[in-house]
């Protein structure tokens, strides 16, 4: 590869990261701006640390919950070990916290790749699958809250967004796999049967493969488990910090946090997470001091287990945090190859 080649995606993930960097203050900014340190150190003293407990579990049985459904996703390609898939999930939410630009997908992909043997493309179109299951799943759970809860014009008028885009994310879905299916109905070899080539007809096939599985939908079941847990935990740290909203309320401000955090930015979120905490608590009218201590309350509570639970799979898995960063600035080239 030329210099000139290499030189852009360097430029375009620095920009990126200062520009994470960058938000990340703003919105620390904006979070800790006129509140009233008094109050939220009285907060902080009255936690009930029995339910931060719960939520810590809940947290992490989520994740768990995560590993199982990736490895039924996986299952068409091998039979992945439930500790691997799980150890994958947790080394990848280490390197999302201690790297800025979220590359915990990659890292996690390509460590599954490594141990069970399957090709780093597949396993990559298995995270976007997950990430396909996980918008229908957050747009069917926001739309049941809106017929119990009054939910402001702004976050229905994102929801219809959602939807929509789910839709048709769905429709592309099985369309692409029906096609396949019609067309490897009359010839077995989809490389022939289909007039695709390069990376798309390999990609095609897996997610064929994926969809057609009798695994996918014990997957797709076990989807609905992942935000419950992660609802229950959040709903169970804000009891610990005495917010006073109800189960439903928490659903709301999940998927608010998950909107903001899902775009690259700045190691563990750090700043947004904070932000989009106080944006969800806003709509059901919470003291900005109360919501400017839960948000960073909540961000400790559920980011410290991670970084212990994290780091000891990555050292479970053979890697330490160099060779860790080193394969993360590979891993981008790597998932640009086609899937085979």
């Amino acid at each position: 590869m030329s210099a000139p080649a290499q030189s852009g995606p360097k430029g375009g993930s620095r920009a990126l990261r200062w520009l994470g960097y960058l938000g990340a203050i703003a919105a620390l900014i904006y979070v800790l701006y006129d509140i009233h340190p008094a109050n939220a150190i009285r907060d902080l003293s009255n936690v009930n640390w029995n339910w931060v407990a719960l939520g810590i579990l809940f947290d992490i049985l989520s994740y768990g919950v995560q590993g199982l459904r990736w490895k039924l996703l996986l299952k068409p390609f091998g039979q992945v070990r439930l500790a691997r898939s799980i150890r994958a999930v947790y080394s990848g939410l280490f390197a999302n916290m201690i790297f800025p630009l979220r590359p915990g997908e990659l890292l996690r992909s390509y460590m599954v790749s490594n141990t069970e043997e399957i090709s780093f493309g597949k396993v990559l179109g298995s995270v976007g699958v997950e990430r396909l299951i996980d918008l229908v799943v957050a747009t069917a759970a926001l739309g049941i809250v809106s017929l119990y809860l009054p939910l402001p014009h702004r976050l229905k008028r994102a929801a219809d967004v959602l939807g929509v885009v789910a839709l048709i994310l769905v429709g592309l879905m099985v369309a692409a796999i029906s096609y396949l299916e019609i067309k490897l109905s009359s010839n077995p070899n989809p490389l022939r049967a289909v007039p695709l080539s390069g990376k798309f007809m390999p990609a095609l096939a897996g997610l064929h493969a994926m969809g057609t599985s009798p695994s996918f939908y014990p997957a797709v079941l076990i989807s609905f488990g992942v935000p419950a847990l992660q609802i229950l935990a959040l709903w169970a740290m804000m009891q610990a910090y005495a917010v006073g909203l109800p189960l439903l309320s928490s659903v709301v401000v999940l998927l608010v946090i998950n909107l903001g955090v899902s775009l690259p930015n700045a190691p563990a979120n750090v700043g947004s997470y904070q932000f989009f905490c106080v944006l969800g608590l806003s709509m059901f009218d919470v003291d900005k001091t109360k919501a400017a201590g839960f948000s960073i309350f909540a961000f400790v509570m559920v980011t410290l287990p991670f970084l212990f639970l994290g780091f000891a799979a990555l050292l479970r898995s053979g890697m330490s945090v160099r060779s860790m960063r080193e394969r993360i600035r590979e891993l981008p080239a790597e998932g640009r190859k086609p899937a085979t």
